[in-house]
């Protein structure tokens, strides 16, 4: 529902790039990258066929010969080239989008679990101060990421299909036909959706105001470190357990001999079972095991002495390098694997340097999540160059 509307209200203003990616972004907040892209990918191309029609007659109309003024092997070239835009925003949104929670991407929870590995004592992030910092940042990236993906593909806010205002005006009614009539398949939200609204809202607010570090949160109620991100989540889970899926009926409270529906939770073990990423827990776990594995054997600080010549560089220096070194490794490889790899190095660094862990820690957590150049650089990546219509150099050159 989130999705649909935000498009359905881009759709209105021709900033459909722009829409698409900051309903990828704001889901991607939520729920993991590669769902995000899985979802949106749909609507993107069903927005796509309503305006351009299909894409391999698309495909053929660029290949035309008998166009002597040639405008309209021109127009399909255009065409194309906003369908790629599309195709490239949304797994470049999602990955962006993921930076601005902690449980957006992987990365993030790493550095969380490293830090508390690391340095016991440090309480400086949670997830209402890490969303205070990043969530500026993710969206003043997502804007200079739309304003480049425009500028590559065309994008919709110069011109639509054809620079004839009737014409551009029937492709956009065409395309709030498609997103009206997936609107209304939809139907009204029922019991079990608002519900879930409701914890979700709930659950969001639990966290931001725990304890957000520049207010008073209520955190302050309870003995220190008796409350966590993880007490929030597992209360919130708990309680959809047992919470009916559909409204009970007040009629039964009076008169047990009267009809009732059926109780079925919201959530049940089976479920959790089947949709749970287990591997990715296994993943984190090892992930943490790995790094306390270097810093007791000592590996992490024999690599941080050899890297001691970053010592006699500015810190501003060094973070650009460390930041770089972390982005251009994590295109070819995993984002969780990579931060996995390098964090207890980088604290390692950190300390030999005398500077702020967090100071070289948030910089390379953020940076290995924005793996943009290669498919196999992220599942979103994958997924959006899965659909036949990307090659290779369409996303190196959009990175």
């Amino acid at each position: 529902i989130l999705a649909i509307f935000i498009v359905m209200v881009f759709l209105t203003s021709n900033r459909l790039i722009l829409g698409m990616m900051m309903t990828s972004a704001s889901l991607s907040m939520w729920l993991s990258n590669t769902a995000t892209t899985a979802m949106m990918l749909p609507i993107a191309n069903a927005i796509l066929e309503s305006l351009f029609g299909d894409l391999e007659t698309l495909k053929e109309n660029c290949k035309v010969q008998d166009d002597p003024e040639g405008e309209w092997k021109k127009e399909a070239e255009y065409q194309l080239k906003v369908w790629k835009g599309f195709l490239i925003c949304i797994p470049y949104a999602a990955s962006i989008g993921g930076t601005a929670t902690l449980t957006g991407t992987a990365p993030n929870l790493i550095l969380v679990g490293q830090l508390k590995s690391y340095f016991p004592e440090c309480d400086l992030i949670n997830f209402g101060s890490w969303f205070v910092f990043a969530f500026p940042l993710m969206i003043i990236f997502l804007f200079v990421a739309w304003i480049w993906i425009s500028f590559l593909y065309g994008g919709l806010n110069t011109r639509l299909c054809i620079n004839k205002q009737d014409d551009r005006a029937a492709a956009e009614a065409k395309a709030r036909a498609v997103i009206d009539e997936d609107y209304k398949k939809l139907g009204p939200i029922n019991f079990a959706e608002g519900s879930i609204s409701f914890f979700f809202i709930l659950f969001a607010i639990l966290l931001f105001t725990r304890d957000p570090k520049f207010v008073t949160g209520w955190s302050v109620l309870f003995n220190k470190g008796y409350v966590s991100d993880a007490v929030t989540g597992v209360i919130i889970i708990s309680i959809l357990f047992f919470f009916p899926s559909e409204r009970p009926s007040l009629s039964w409270w009076f008169n047990p001999r009267a009809s009732n529906t059926p109780y079925v939770p919201l959530l049940s073990w089976k479920r959790v079972q089947e949709c749970v990423p287990w591997n990715i827990i296994l993943l984190l776990g090892g992930g943490f095991a790995m790094a306390k594995g270097c810093e007791e054997s000592g590996l992490a600080a024999w690599i941080g002495g050899h890297l001691q010549p970053l010592a006699q560089v500015p810190p501003a220096v060094a973070v650009i390098l460390i930041t770089a070194f972390i982005a251009c490794f994590t295109e070819f490889a995993s984002n969780t694997a990579t931060i996995i790899i390098f964090l207890p190095v980088i604290a390692e660094l950190a300390i030999r340097v005398k500077v702020h862990p967090l100071y070289f820690m948030i910089p390379a957590t953020v940076g290995c999540s924005y793996a943009f150049m290669l498919p196999v650089s992220t599942p979103p990546n994958s997924i959006a160059f899965a659909s036949g219509h990307l090659m290779v150099k369409d996303m190196v050159s959009s990175d």
